[in-house]
């Protein structure tokens, strides 16, 4: 069973999908870091990141996969664990290059169905519910405002509240306008507004949401 968790920056999908996963005894997935760990990998091995081809390669070949750790879930990439790699600055800019490279995501969408596959999982990202797995069993859109979003930006990693707010306005016209899987809410996705809920709030939502199918087997 899949429940896929969509929605814009900022809107607390990551944190919220791990405690709906938590809950119900799912395995998360994070997709962000899917992309980051192609990302990470392409500046390893000096892959250029305007070499679509090579790219597609490299994200066909990755063996990803999430692993359970003492404190938190784990990433693997051929066997090594790039949780922590795949955060830094550099990777995060280069993730946002690589994560638009269509034979990138089609290489990536095809290991997150996979998953899907082996799994009970709680996916979350930008397409899950609309590309990756339409059929999900339940879909999400967690949203928020755009100055309650920054905040939470702002509150993690600090720098001007203004600017930072400015920068998820135009993530959201990113995200919305790209070719490729743009952001968008499934019509039959259940739509959260998390401006004013605790991510424990939001989580029990989603949950409970999912028990009300009369087929939950987990229930």
């Amino acid at each position: 069973m899949v429940i896929a968790i969509d929605g814009p920056a900022g809107s607390g999908k990551s944190t919220v999908a791990r405690k709906v996963a938590a809950r119900l005894g799912f395995q998360y997935v994070d997709t962000g870091a899917m992309y980051r760990a192609v990302a990470q990998a392409a500046l390893e091995q000096g892959i250029p990141l305007n070499d679509a081809s090579r790219l597609e390669q490299l994200a066909a070949a990755l063996d990803l996969r999430f692993v359970s750790g003492p404190q938190s879930e784990r990433l693997l990439a051929g066997g090594k664990d790039v949780t922590e790699a795949i955060r830094a600055p550099e990777v995060a800019k280069a993730a946002s290059i690589v994560s638009t490279i269509p034979g990138v995501r089609r290489a990536m969408v095809a290991l997150q169905r996979f998953m899907g596959r082996e799994h009970h999982i709680v996916m979350e990202g930008r397409d899950i519910g609309t590309v990756v797995f339409p059929d999900a069993r339940l879909k999400v859109y967690l949203d928020a405002t755009p100055e309650s979003r920054g905040r939470r930006r702002w509150l993690e990693k600090g720098g001007d509240l203004d600017q930072v707010i400015g920068d998820i306005r135009e993530r959201d016209t990113r995200d919305r306008q790209r070719e490729h899987s743009p952001l968008r809410r499934a019509p039959d996705a259940f739509y959260l507004d998390t401006t004013n809920l605790t991510e424990e709030e939001a989580a029990e939502g989603i949950v409970a949401q999912f028990r009300q199918s009369p087929t939950d087997p987990v229930g």
